[in-house]
C-alpha cells in the first residue's frame, strides 16, 4: 500500500467493521419503517413520523453513501469519476445533515409533549407543522448541500490545493476530495450540528429539569401523606410508576445527548479547524471521525425506536412472524391517569 493508504490486515478489519455498520444501519432503520407502517397504534402517534423520516434518511445515507465512501477507503482508489464525486459529496452532506435535523426536531417535539400542558402541545404539534418541520429537515440541507458544492462554492480559492490531492502520483491514484474553504466551513458546520445541536441542548435539559422536579413533587408528596403512628408507608402503585419513568426519561436522555456528541462533535470540530490551520489534519483522523458519523445512522433506531416498549413489540411482531403473544391491547383503550400523556408509547408526566 502507499504511505497515506492502509495495509491488508488493516483493510481487512476496516471491510469487516463497516459492513457490520452498514448492516446495522439497513436493517434498524428498515424495521423502524416497517413497524410503523404495519402497526396502526402506531401510526396514530405524532412522534413517530419524525422517527420514520429520521429512518429514512439515515437508511438513505447507509445505501448511498457509505458503500461507496467503503470502497474507496478499501481500494484506495475512486473509480467513478468527478462529477459522480460531486453527487456522492451532495448527497453525504444532504443525508447526513437531514438525520441531525431530524434528531433536533425529535427533541422539541418531546419538550413541547413532556414540559408543556397537553393543549399546549396539540396546538404545537398539528399536522401542517409536523409536515413543514419535516420538509425543513430535507429542504433546508438542499442549501448547503447540492447547490454549494455543485456550483463549486465550497473550493474557491483553494482549487489548487484540491486538485493536488485528488491524484497521488506514488501510486497512480485518483481520490474523490472534499475540501472546504473557511466560509463554507463554517456557514456548513453551523447550520448542520453547531444550532441544532444548541437546540437539543436545551430541549432536553429542560426535560431532564421537568423530570427532576416532578420526581421531587412525588417524594415530597409521600412523605405528607406518610402515617404518624410509625409504620412503614408503602407508596401507592401510580406513583412508584412515575418515579420510575421519569427516572428512566433522565437515563434515556442522557444516552441520546451522549451518543449524539461522541458520534458527531469530532467531525464538526474538526471541520471547522482544518481550514484554519492550512488542512492539516491528517487524512486517517478525518476517515475515522467521518465513520464516527456515519455509525450514528446505525444507532438511531436503537436510541429512538428499540429503546421504546411499543416499538420493540411491533418489532417481535415483525421478526416472530405476527406471534400473538406479542400483541397488545390498543394504546387508545388504556386507561391513562388524566395527569399523564402517552407520547411514542411511554408515559410522561405533565404539570
Amino acid at each position: 500500500s502507499s504511505s497515506e493508504g492502509f495495509g491488508v490486515a488493516e483493510k481487512i478489519v476496516l471491510l469487516t467493521f463497516i459492513s457490520a455498520v452498514i448492516l446495522m444501519a439497513i436493517l434498524g432503520n428498515l424495521l423502524v419503517m416497517v413497524a410503523v407502517c404495519r402497526d396502526r397504534q402506531l401510526r396514530k402517534i405524532k412522534t413517530n413520523y419524525f422517527i420514520v423520516s429520521l429512518a429514512f434518511a439515515d437508511l438513505l445515507v447507509s445505501v448511498l453513501v457509505m458503500p461507496f465512501g467503503a470502497i474507496e477507503l478499501v481500494q484506495d482508489n475512486w473509480i467513478y469519476g468527478e462529477m459522480f464525486c460531486l453527487v456522492r459529496t451532495s448527497l453525504d452532506v444532504l443525508l447526513t445533515t437531514a438525520s441531525i435535523l431530524h434528531l433536533c426536531c425529535i427533541s422539541l417535539d418531546r419538550y413541547y409533549a413532556i414540559c408543556c400542558q397537553p393543549l399546549v402541545y396539540r396546538n404545537k404539534m398539528t399536522p401542517l407543522r409536523i409536515a413543514v418541520m419535516l420538509g425543513g429537515c430535507w429542504v433546508i440541507p438542499t442549501f448547503i448541500s447540492f447547490l454549494p458544492i455543485m456550483q463549486g462554492w465550497n473550493s474557491i480559492g483553494i482549487i489548487d490545493l484540491i486538485q493536488q490531492r485528488q491524484f497521488n502520483k506514488a501510486s497512480n491514484s485518483t481520490y474523490c476530495i472534499f475540501m472546504v474553504n473557511k466560509p463554507y466551513a463554517i456557514t456548513c458546520s453551523v447550520v448542520a450540528f453547531y444550532i441544532p445541536f444548541l437546540l437539543m441542548v436545551l430541549a432536553y435539559y429542560r426535560i431532564y429539569v421537568t423530570a427532576r422536579d416532578h420526581a421531587r413533587q412525588i417524594r415530597v408528596l409521600q412523605r405528607a401523606g406518610a402515617p404518624t403512628d410509625g409504620r412503614q408507608h408503602h407508596p401507592d402503585q401510580h406513583s412508584t410508576h412515575r418515579m420510575k419513568t421519569e427516572t428512566k426519561a433522565a437515563k434515556t436522555l442522557c444516552i441520546i445527548m451522549g451518543c449524539f456528541c461522541l458520534c458527531w462533535a469530532p467531525f464538526f470540530v474538526t471541520n471547522i479547524v482544518d481550514p484554519f490551520i492550512n488542512y492539516t489534519v491528517p487524512g486517517k483522523l478525518w476517515t475515522a471521525f467521518l465513520w464516527l458519523g456515519y455509525i450514528n445512522s446505525g444507532l438511531n433506531p436503537f436510541l429512538y425506536a428499540f429503546l421504546n416498549k411499543s416499538f420493540r413489540r411491533a418489532f417481535l411482531i415483525i421478526l416472530c412472524c405476527g406471534d400473538e403473544r406479542y400483541r397488545r391491547p390498543s394504546i387508545l383503550g388504556q386507561t391513562v391517569p388524566c395527569s399523564t400523556t402517552t407520547i411514542n408509547g411511554s408515559t410522561h408526566v405533565l404539570r
